[in-house]
């Protein structure tokens, strides 16, 4: 629960040693599939995977210290598309956890597939990092998810505890290219890229979004398995502020991904409990996700009461 208490931390000196040193923030599983691309050498590919592995899993992104335990879970598998000569054409499947209190289970706080990822690389490149200034894609690319991680990570602990995160989130995405009508993730123009997430994320009108992500796991995931009919209560109160974000927005970017990563989770969670609250859960996901009506509608059909 360090998370709880860091953001004070964070505030006095958060700008950033960029070294290898112990105590670093991400247990990160790091994959590069090259399984579409036409060749026999994969060497460029396993080098590719080591070199991000160790980027992400050594780098200290923070001034926080955190035991092995406390680290922050994720996943990032790059599915390489294409490449003409040290040029890629990739996705990024990006995957965060977290650990819920007094259980073993990891909650989904971020599932995505950016399929907007070009880079340049050559075979033993160094990959360096900045986030005051743009260097390369592929690093300004994994350090903004290594950025965002950590902000949804800490929101999810502390009210507003992402924010120094956050805000590099968006240093990187203003660093890089904004090439009007790019197609790099990057386009300020975009609808559903990268500058899209953290402007959303950091817009005020928006604020509502990061108050469910603190409301959702510590008033509702982390108290389930001790109060669980409470629980469900502060699930339903989170689910309301995705509702009055909705009604501002419907096409808020950030809200779509929110949903779509904690849907089977909702439904999981109210297949059971008081009706009474699963079906105001029910009628508000429907509104707010009218494409999977039949599964809120199905989720009521089990009538335990556990």
């Amino acid at each position: 629960m360090k998370r709880v208490f860091a953001t004070l931390l964070i505030a006095f000196g958060c700008l950033l040693n960029f070294s290898t040193m112990q105590a670093q923030e991400l247990q990160c599983d790091v994959r590069v599939s090259s399984n579409k691309v036409q060749g026999s050498d994969k060497t460029i590919y396993q080098n590719l995977q080591t070199s991000l592995y160790e980027f992400i899993n050594n780098t200290k992104f923070t001034e926080i210290n955190f035991r092995q335990s406390e680290k922050i879970e994720c996943s990032m598998l790059i599915d390489v598309i294409s490449r003409e000569g040290n040029y890629f054409t990739a996705e990024i499947n990006l995957a965060l956890r977290r650990p819920v209190y007094k259980s073993s289970y990891n909650t989904p706080m971020f599932n995505y597939i950016d399929r907007k990822f070009f880079f340049e690389y050559t075979d033993g490149q160094t990959l360096d990092f900045n986030p005051n200034t743009y260097i390369s894609n592929i690093t300004s690319t994994i350090g903004f998810y290594v950025y965002l991680f950590l902000g949804l990570d800490f929101d999810s602990f502390s009210p507003n505890g992402g924010e120094p995160f956050f805000a590099i989130a968006e240093t990187i995405a203003h660093t890089a290219p904004q090439d009007p009508g790019s197609e790099n993730g990057w386009s300020s123009t975009g609808r559903q890229n990268r500058y899209a997430i953290i402007s959303d994320i950091n817009n005020p009108t928006y604020q509502p979004l990061r108050q469910f992500l603190y409301d959702y796991h510590r008033y509702g995931l982390d108290m389930m398995s001790e109060k669980p009919d409470m629980a469900r209560e502060a699930i339903l109160n989170a689910i309301v502020q995705l509702q009055s974000v909705y009604e501002r927005n419907s096409m808020c970017y950030f809200l779509q991904l929110l949903i779509e990563s904690k849907r089977d989770e909702i439904i999981q969670i109210f297949s059971q409990g008081d009706m009474k609250i699963r079906t105001e859960v029910s009628n508000i996901m429907k509104t707010i996700d009218p494409s999977q009506t039949s599964r809120y509608e199905d989720m009521l059909k089990n009538t335990g009461r556990l």
